[in-house]
Parts: C-alpha cells; sequence; structure tokens
C-alpha cells in the first residue's frame, strides 16, 4: 500500500510539474504580444520582440483608438454578428442534427448524404458570390449578410448527431406516451440533456464570427456596417501603404508603427473572445469525449 501511495504522489508530481510548464509556455506568447504592443516600433525593429519593453510606446494603440467612434461601432457589430449568429446558428444546427438522429425519420439517411457531400464538393467562390449577391440581395442586407452564411455547419451537425444518438429513446418513447411533439420533446429534453456538446459548438461558432473579416470584405461597402476584425484590417493596410509611399518618395512622415500596430490588434480582437471560456470550460472538456470508447 506505501509502495502504491509513492508511486502515486511522484506520478501527481511529475502530472502537475508537467502541466504547469505547459500552461506557462501557452502563456508566455501571449504575454510576449501584449509587450510587443507597448513598445516602440524603432525598438521592436532593432532588437526584436521580447517580454519586457525596451522603451514604452503607446502610439498603436493611439493609432487604432484615433477614431473611437469608429472602434465602438465596429465592436458593436461584432458583439451583435457573434451573439445573433451563434444564437441561431446553434438552434438551427442543433435541431437539424435531432431530425437526422432520430431512427423513426425515414429519410434522415438520404438526408444525412446529402449533407456529407457537400464537405466532399463545392460549387466555388465565384457561383457563390453570384448567389449571394444576385438572389439573396447581400449587398443591400450587410447585418444579415455577416450571419447567414455561416449559420449551418455539416461538422458541427455531425458532432451534435452523435451526441443525441447516445440519449436512450426511452426518454422521447415516454414523452410521446404522455402527448409531447418533436419541438417539445427537443427544448424540454434533447437541448437541456446535450448542454456538454452544445456548449463546445457554440464556442467553436462564437470564435469563428467573432474572427470573421471576410464577410464584411466580400458583401459590405458601408464603413459603418465593418466588423472589428475587418476594420483592424483596413487600418494594418492603410499604416503599410502610407509607410511604403514614404519609403518611395523620400517624404518623412514620422514613425509608422506597423510592428507594433500587428501585436495590438492581436490583443484588441483576442482579448474580448478569452472571456468566454470561464463560463464554457466546464462543458467544453466533457464535449471534447463524444465518442471516446468507455471502459
Amino acid at each position: 500500500m506505501r509502495k502504491k501511495d509513492v508511486s502515486t504522489r511522484v506520478f501527481n508530481i511529475f502530472g502537475y510539474s508537467l502541466t504547469a510548464i505547459l500552461a506557462v509556455l501557452s502563456v508566455i506568447p501571449f504575454l510576449m504580444i501584449i509587450s510587443s504592443s507597448v513598445t516602440a516600433e524603432r525598438s521592436i525593429l532593432r532588437y526584436g520582440y521580447s517580454l519586457i519593453p525596451r522603451e514604452f510606446s503607446g502610439q498603436a494603440y493611439a493609432k487604432i483608438f484615433g477614431f473611437p467612434d469608429d472602434v465602438i461601432r465596429a465592436y458593436g457589430i461584432t458583439i451583435f454578428n457573434t451573439v445573433v449568429g451563434t444564437v441561431l446558428g446553434l438552434f438551427l444546427t442543433a435541431m437539424t442534427a435531432y431530425v437526422l438522429s432520430r431512427k423513426h425519420f425515414e429519410w434522415r439517411n438520404k438526408f444525412s448524404f446529402l449533407f456529407y457531400f457537400t464537405t466532399l464538393f463545392s460549387g466555388g467562390i465565384v457561383p457563390w458570390y453570384i448567389l449571394c449577391v444576385q438572389y439573396l440581395n447581400f449587398k443591400d442586407l450587410p447585418l444579415v449578410a455577416q450571419v447567414a452564411p455561416y449559420l449551418l455547419s455539416v461538422f458541427n451537425i455531425i458532432i451534435i448527431k452523435s451526441f443525441m444518438q447516445g440519449i436512450p429513446d426511452a426518454i422521447t418513447e415516454s414523452a410521446k406516451i404522455d402527448g409531447a411533439g418533436d419541438f417539445c420533446i427537443f427544448i424540454k429534453l434533447i437541448f437541456p440533456l446535450s448542454k456538454p456538446v452544445l456548449a463546445s459548438i457554440a464556442l467553436f461558432i462564437a470564435i469563428g464570427y467573432w474572427n470573421d473579416w471576410y464577410l464584411s470584405f466580400m458583401f459590405v461597402d458601408q464603413s459603418r456596417y465593418f466588423s472589428l476584425q475587418f476594420y483592424l484590417y483596413k487600418i494594418l493596410s492603410a499604416t503599410e501603404a502610407l509607410a511604403r509611399i514614404s519609403s518611395l518618395s523620400g517624404i518623412h512622415v514620422g514613425e509608422m508603427p506597423k510592428e507594433n500596430i500587428k501585436m495590438a490588434m492581436a490583443v484588441i480582437a483576442t482579448g474580448p473572445i478569452i472571456l468566454l471560456y470561464p463560463f464554457l470550460q466546464k462543458y467544453f472538456v466533457k464535449g471534447l469525449t463524444i465518442g471516446a470508447v468507455k471502459g
């Protein structure tokens, strides 16, 4: 018994130490990003990136927040896209997965094949763009254009479907005996029982919407509807263009932050989404074990 206790203690010490080392290694890059965002551009170009700023400068943040109303508006658009897209996308994905997981649905295998088939072949960007612009009028609906294309993902449907197939049929059958319909069963029974997988998928969907800039680039012409990522991308492009023009023309326009502005953009864009992890962590780990072999 004592030998077993010693081996368990050694294993725990080794496991906790390795986990702590990996945690520190994971935090170091983010700390370096924060440090570089408040480091002067000339210091980065001369000494490279470091954990401790050699020369403090807030020029990058001053450049980004030079027009605070635009930044706040871009934040609002991204938050709207993330919240609305995550809620609608999760609800539609879960309902689709529920239908495909029901054994009494006669055409579930045919529809499952059609969903899977879309992951193998694509019509291409040009037909997709023509469909969205000419037939769905996404150019006139900038908010819809930044939410609708990502509402359904076959990958997410397959994951939720696999989880729901593990829910005992006796639960739904007993509800049907009591007179409950499919929608009532889905809302009151299946949805609450699927919290682990739904929380994991919600996190994936939210990160996708938060990091998206492509839909703004493709469909949004009015700057007041730019998402945060695309707005930051426009700032970086303008800064690089001005620096290039300055070098070619020989006109000195002062120090142009380029490297540290990239780091500041990463901090601004990444910070808020990190707040989601503490709330979803208890479900996230359980959701990742979907399909694991039970022993």
